[in-house]
């Protein structure tokens, strides 16, 4: 009766071992302590050790662009930490993802939106690519779609396998 517990054990750990996903492979990270030329044209400035959007109406915010070599069957998770202030639109994370000889597809982060005025949160969005879709740059956006303030911080980009 022991031995037969001890397989049936054995077995169902083998099982769940089997089925552990490996941890993301963090790929791009800055944690926004530098701030880029092209931004400031954008009405980007520093503030705090974050990027300070002062909005005052929709806006596409280009972060940054991270080279993937030839990414594929993967997901792609874009994250960073945000904090608004007297935001009437909404603000997200927004990425792109460019698949040579297929054009460009898009990751929005639009199921969990800022609004209004809240403390720094953690946001995420994901892309997933399958076989045969082989990204070869992701472009990491901020939108703004209404007047407010936005900061953002600790920008990243992860991927794990499928």
């Amino acid at each position: 009766m022991v031995a037969l517990r001890l397989v049936l054990a054995l077995a169902l750990f083998g099982v769940a071992a089997c089925k552990r996903a490996a941890p993301p492979e963090v790929i791009y990270t800055n944690p926004v302590d530098s701030l880029d030329a092209s931004l400031t044209k954008s009405g980007v400035t520093a503030d705090a050790g974050a990027l300070r959007i002062d909005a005052t109406g929709p806006a596409t915010i280009a972060l940054a662009e991270v080279p993937l070599g030839s990414a594929e069957n993967v997901v792609l998770s874009y994250g960073a930490k945000l904090r608004s202030q007297d935001l009437q639109g909404q603000a997200f994370l927004e990425m792109w993802c460019v698949v040579p000889g297929m054009g460009e597809f898009f990751s929005r982060g639009l199921d969990q939106p800022l609004t209004g005025t809240t403390d720094w949160v953690s946001r995420q969005t994901p892309f997933i690519l399958d076989a045969g879709q082989r990204a070869t740059l992701a472009k990491l956006n901020l939108v703004v779609t209404g007047p407010g303030t936005v900061w953002i911080d600790d920008l990243s980009l992860a991927q794990a396998p499928r």
